[in-house]
């Protein structure tokens, strides 16, 4: 396929003791040795927070590790049926303090204040998190939350520059954006 980069991502696997990190060990075990010169980016689950679970992952050596942070503190209980804001952080800072490069990504357009954008900046920033994904919420289905608000890009534009000044060293941040948009480019 003449990959130069990969993002593998997966459903939560609460089901699984393991949170299925073994799953996750081998296959990113199984690239390495198919594909070495493939940089290699994980989105994975909080695991419920276990560090084990976490610890299995970064062995295996991803290039870029992230987890979604998905929305602001105090919409977290609605928009996230199991994770927590606080196991989150704790999830990044975590993989940040092992040295590997830390990612997440969250959304707008649930209902989210800008202030509590900027906080939410804030607190992925000082857990070590390098680089960053801001993206518009999408409703998939009927079933799911409602768009409360369509942000204009101008709003993103000036959310990048912010996070710039605080540090990031990469910020994706648009309508359109996903947490693997230009993942290539996170690599720099």
């Amino acid at each position: 396929m003449k990959l130069r980069h990969a993002v593998i991502t997966s459903v939560d696997r609460d089901d699984l003791p393991d949170g299925g990190s073994l799953h996750w060990q081998k296959t990113i075990d199984a690239i390495r040795t198919l594909t070495p010169q493939v940089s290699l980016e994980v989105l994975i689950p909080d695991f419920g927070g276990s560090e084990v679970a976490l610890d299995r992952i970064i062995s295996s050596k991803p290039d870029i590790i992230s987890h979604n942070m998905e929305t602001v503190r105090c919409l977290t209980p609605s928009v996230r049926s199991v994770a927590t804001y606080e196991r989150s952080l704790a999830v990044l800072r975590y993989i940040a303090s092992k040295g590997i490069v830390t990612k997440t990504g969250f959304m707008l357009g649930l209902g989210e204040t800008y202030d509590e954008v900027l906080e939410l900046l804030r607190d992925i920033k000082d857990c070590g998190v390098t680089v960053v994904t801001i993206g518009q919420y999408l409703q998939p289905t009927r079933k799911h939350l409602p768009v409360v608000e369509y942000v204009h890009p101008d709003v993103f534009n000036k959310l990048k520059d912010e996070g710039m000044k605080m540090g990031f060293r990469h910020v994706e941040s648009g309508p359109l954006v996903r947490s693997s948009y230009h993942a290539e480019r996170h690599m720099l």
